[in-house]
């Protein structure tokens, strides 16, 4: 539904419909014109003016109406646009010179994790980076170098062909991980390339639409996270992760990084990990 409305709203934003791109935008956040108004020092009555039509904000004034609804960087350029002004946030690829100082984090925060796995993901969970040892533990169960890139690590284990097979509770981690890319959604919103990837992600096989709901039995009431569990050859190793983001992204790329580490959940699993991929 989010999805759907997003799309709709975009569409707005480009017939230059800025007061159904405002009215969006505070429904999704549960905010009215006087909660607006409080949170940015405008009139509630040049809002309503914005919204009517009747009057053309300021760059400044949607600027801080777009930090008051915290409407993510991307939109934020299409409400720019939908009042006639440039788009102000820039997308870069990690290899632009701008984005330098943050590949050099990137790369370090990586290296530093070995031996267990680490990836940078774009907002659609494409990989961007990685550290030397994740592909050589998902090759350790499949033939990495037979997927298409950008590789997609939510197609790879969704995939009945990729690591799916070797995943101990495939349906619960699949669950879990449909669930995260509701919560994890850039100012959580599921935007239509999100929802995209959704609707591809229930097109396989015995992908359940209900698995959007949480499940209140879904694991052990006193376990600290969901594992994320493998098995082969009788071996099952099980790890959680931990996701940082860019504090204070400035740019659409570096808001929409995420880095995705591994860690082992037991010390078996430590102790097996050492044992095949410690250096």
């Amino acid at each position: 539904m989010a999805s759907a409305l997003l799309k709709n709203a975009s569409h707005a934003g480009v017939q230059n419909d800025l007061g159904s791109l405002m009215r969006y935008w505070r429904g999704i956040r549960g905010k009215s014109q006087l909660d607006v108004s409080m949170d940015t020092g405008i009139s509630q009555r040049h809002i309503s003016f914005i919204e009517s039509g009747r009057s053309n904000p300021s760059r400044q004034a949607l600027i801080h109406i777009a930090q008051a609804l915290d409407i993510p960087l991307r939109e934020r350029n299409v409400l720019l646009q939908a009042s006639g002004y440039a788009p102000i946030y820039s997308e870069s690829s990690l290899e632009a010179p701008e984005m330098r100082s943050l590949q050099k984090a990137l790369s370090r925060m990586l290296h530093q994790h070995a031996p267990f796995p680490a990836i940078v993901m774009d907002r659609y969970w494409n990989v961007l980076m990685t550290n030397d040892h994740a592909p050589r533990f998902f090759n350790g169960f499949i033939d990495m170098s037979a997927r298409a890139e950008p590789r997609n690590i939510l197609h790879l284990i969704f995939d009945p062909d990729g690591l799916r097979p070797f995943m101990v509770n495939w349906e619960q981690t699949a669950r879990s991980l449909i669930q995260r890319v509701h919560r994890e959604s850039v100012g959580r919103v599921v935007d239509e390339k999100t929802g995209q990837l959704l609707r591809a992600l229930h097109a396989y096989p015995d992908v359940k639409a209900e698995w959007v709901a949480p499940h209140p039995h879904a694991i052990a009431p006193h376990a600290p996270v969901i594992p994320l569990s493998f098995a082969k050859d009788g071996v099952v190793m099980n790890y959680f992760s931990m996701v940082a983001t860019v504090g204070t992204p400035q740019t659409i790329s570096a808001q929409e990084i995420r880095i995705e580490c591994m860690f082992p959940a037991d010390d078996d699993t430590e102790a097996k990990h050492m044992q095949i991929l410690g250096d």
